[in-house]
């Protein structure tokens, strides 16, 4: 993403925290079985095949936690005085970018999950911005606070 002239980045949001851990509580688990399998055969085997099964385990599960955190980390929504970007991760080697000038704007959606969303932990959702272009519209998923980035938007736009 590079900024035009007279440009400025004014926030740039992560996704929510929950769903990451979310995933990665997921991965856990999927591992677990295979240890509690390497617990059931460590009589049954020599010392040092036991270790190399448990070095490649955890040597997977440090890959798979480290890819998940960097493309959770990497997509970001940037909004600037002109413009609202979208930068989406789909895998550490592709990358989508969606933008919009603010000009362009028609509407702002916020989706939350349920009456839930009033507390501070669970409160995420989407965020819709769709325009009048032909340009489709960006969706950012698991926003946090997703009706403080709508009201930041819009008064971005009304002030204009």
């Amino acid at each position: 993403m590079r900024l035009g002239k007279g440009e400025k980045v004014l926030k740039v949001y992560y996704h929510h925290y929950l769903p990451f851990i979310r995933r990665l509580m997921k991965v856990f688990l999927i591992t677990l079985p295979f240890y509690f399998m390497l617990f059931l055969f460590k009589d049954g085997l020599p010392n040092n095949i036991i270790f190399g099964f448990h070095l490649v385990l955890i040597s997977v599960f440090s890959l798979i936690t480290v890819y998940i955190t960097l493309v959770y980390w990497l997509d970001r929504l940037v909004i600037t005085n002109k413009r609202v970007v979208f930068i989406d991760w789909k895998y550490l080697t592709v990358k989508a970018e969606h933008e919009t000038e603010l000009a362009d704007i028609q509407e702002v959606s916020s989706y939350e999950k349920g009456i839930i969303a009033i507390l501070p932990v669970f409160d995420y959702g989407s965020i819709v911005i769709q325009t009048a272009s032909s340009s489709p519209t960006i969706e950012f998923p698991e926003a946090p606070d997703p009706d403080s980035i709508k009201t930041f938007i819009y008064s971005l736009i009304h002030d204009r």
